[in-house]
């Protein structure tokens, strides 16, 4: 029967409120005469035409007022208001009509108060008896009977009762209950919706058959947060997040807001505040360039130098569609604070571009984060790859130093020691260069290096591909069972980098702690499960989604390191240490360097290879050169 009329539409379930009212005020009337008289015949029913007089005054004052128009599903305290005052009016309206027409037995004054007490409480009882009968023994209302998610809001703090005012809008989402971490809330309810404690959790997934968890704990530490997805994470259960406090601004809540859990959320470790000083110190006021503008790591190093108020930002970009999307969001920001954005499309590898423009800009600080990341594409593209990782390297720290730029910043990576692959050889290339540039005397160039690791989220990164794997139903392609990667959030890298260049001395090699390495497997076994799907192993052969391993790439490694050695000292900033790396100086690398270029002029990937194994220590290939122009020299 409920079910038959949850199914009405909107329209119908108002003609059978309107036909509940016409008879609960017809029989409340009745009542309010058998109460006054004590008998339940009320005189002989003689007052019967002030029984049928109720509802006819009642519904147009009901329908003017609009306590037709008001959703069940929604009734909060204006509505009620509106119920006080609509009875109020028609009572009143009533006692006057009933007194002017005089009846034969005149109506006992005593009833009129006695009739709007009933008619209040049954015409206010039956929405609020209602709604709770939609939200309570159907969860979603009418939303049971449609394809809407039913969620748990995740915390009933103030994020939570803003969420679940925002859901009462929502078509495609409906709250059916909370749970919160503080037991003295157990047992409550808010916005109509019952606390429940965490123990519940499972309980309540299969009671109400829910599909998602909605943390609403924004403040929450990321440990806590790493706790409660622990918690989640074995449950058939998608888990959606709101974004921290820093990025609910307007504090205000909105469905927007609500994201797919960031495996940060699972990986990153508690973030230090960056040192506002540091932040500064290479920035503010100042004309900065930033290479590889537009990469990942490039284009957040722009957002935060912007925060740091520089009098200039030039861009400097080889992607034209990068430049492109890079300057599109970020000029509206320098236009607000006073800051001349420059945005320069051009190679690393063009020296007199470079020249010209750090020149002509009178540039400052230089952040070169322009590089070709992709171990295999780069192992396929070895001279390409060298005359841009390397090569592009000397070309920009040369023109810095033409330009007197104070500041240099190289962004290097983990796979710079003791390297497996092209991509990694070059990079502890670039770091020779400019360990070597620094010990030239006569220049006020202060060059820096900044070793790391994988970021979450960059361009061409496994996260990307894990999550669009997982949308289309799998498999999901892990290289090897046993392949672990250090992970750092983008916008902790970007400002750890801003400020060990802050701290740097003249050629030093920076290396940002990373934590603890990552098994990829068991992160993309938890983005499966965070999404609400079930791995499918051995151990469980009906499962959503299989993970494949494929086989190590061309070029990787099962181990990233961060360290040549064990010579590592620490420094004034918790997440950022020294490493004391070997080097050469420019007169013993100009050689090396020269016939690097003539063999990429000439396209001898045989002496590249020759000349980077004598050049990195540590370097060991895995397979032949697997450039497709490379032409291997004839055996006679």
């Amino acid at each position: 029967m409920l079910n038959a009329v949850l199914a009405l539409s909107r329209n119908q379930k108002r003609t059978v409120f309107l036909a509940f009212d016409v008879l609960a005020l017809t029989l409340t009337c009745w009542m309010s005469f058998a109460l006054r008289y004590g008998e339940w015949d009320a005189e002989g029913f003689v007052h019967w035409p002030a029984y049928l007089i109720a509802p006819v005054v009642a519904v147009p004052v009901f329908v003017k007022l609009g306590l037709y128009r008001a959703i069940t599903r929604y009734i909060g305290p204006h509505a009620l208001w509106t119920v006080l005052k609509a009875v109020t009016l028609f009572v009143l309206i009533w006692a006057m009509l009933t007194y002017f027409i005089g009846f034969e037995q005149r109506i006992p004054r005593s009833v009129i108060p006695i009739y709007w007490f009933i008619a209040l409480v049954v015409i206010g009882g039956s929405r609020l008896l209602a709604r709770w009968l939609l939200l309570q023994q159907f969860p979603g209302g009418l939303y049971r009977l449609a394809s809407t998610d039913r969620v748990i809001i995740y915390g009933a703090g103030s994020a939570g009762r803003q969420l679940a005012t925002a859901l009462e809008s929502a078509s495609d989402l409906s709250a059916v209950v909370f749970v919160d971490d503080d037991p003295a809330l157990a047992g409550l309810e808010v916005h109509g919706l019952r606390i429940y404690p965490p123990e519940k959790l499972e309980w309540l997934i299969e009671h109400f058959d829910v599909s998602e968890v909605l943390l609403a704990m924004p403040s929450a530490s990321r440990t806590r947060r790493r706790e409660l997805l622990a918690l989640l994470e074995p449950l058939p259960v998608k888990v959606l997040t709101l974004p921290g406090l820093s990025d609910i601004a307007s504090g205000r809540v909105n469905i927007s807001d609500i994201r797919e859990i960031e495996i940060a959320d699972v990986l990153g470790r508690e973030e230090v505040a960056p040192d506002s000083q540091l932040m500064a110190a290479n920035i503010r006021g100042q004309h900065v360039l930033v290479t590889g503008a537009g990469g990942s790591i490039g284009s957040e190093l722009c957002r935060q130098i912007i925060a740091q108020q520089p009098e200039r930002l030039v861009f400097f970009e080889r992607s034209e569609y990068a430049l492109y999307q890079i300057d599109q969001e970020l000029r509206p920001l320098c236009m607000q604070g006073g800051i001349e954005l420059v945005a320069v499309l051009g190679s690393v590898t063009d020296t007199s571009l470079l020249e010209r423009t750090l020149s002509h800009y009178r540039i400052d600080t230089l952040y070169h984060a322009a590089a070709y990341k992709h171990v295999p594409i780069v192992e396929r593209n070895m001279v390409v790859g060298v005359r841009n990782n390397l090569l592009g390297t000397l070309a920009t720290a040369q023109s810095a130093l033409a330009a007197e730029v104070k500041n240099f910043v190289l962004i290097s990576s983990d796979k710079a020691v003791r390297p497996t692959n092209v991509m990694g050889a070059t990079k502890r290339c670039a770091e020779l260069v400019l360990q070597a540039l620094a010990e030239v005397p006569g220049h006020c160039t202060r060059f820096a290096i900044v070793r790391f690791g994988n970021v979450l989220g960059s361009s061409g990164s496994v996260i990307p591909l894990f999550r669009q794997q997982i949308v289309e139903g799998g498999p999901v392609t892990v290289t090897h069972p046993e392949m672990t990667r250090y992970f750092m959030t983008i916008p902790e890298a970007a400002a750890l980098v801003i400020q060990a260049g802050a701290m740097a001395e003249s050629g030093n090699v920076f290396v940002l702690d990373m934590g603890q390495p990552v098994r990829i497997r068991e992160m993309a076994e938890q983005m499966i499960r965070l999404a609400g799907f079930s791995v499918r192993d051995e151990q469980h052969p009906d499962g959503d989604i299989g993970i494949e391993f494929t086989g190590l790439r061309d070029g990787e490694k099962l181990y990233e390191e961060l360290l040549i050695g064990d010579n590592v000292t620490g420094t004034s900033h918790p997440m950022i240490m020294k490493a004391n790396e070997e080097s050469l100086s420019f007169s013993q690398l100009r050689p090396m360097l020269q016939r690097i270029e003539a063999c990429c002029e000439s396209y001898d990937c045989d002496g590249l290879r020759a000349l980077l194994l004598e050049l990195v220590s540590g370097y060991q290939p895995q397979h032949a050169i697997r450039d497709p122009l490379h032409r291997p020299p004839r055996v006679h």
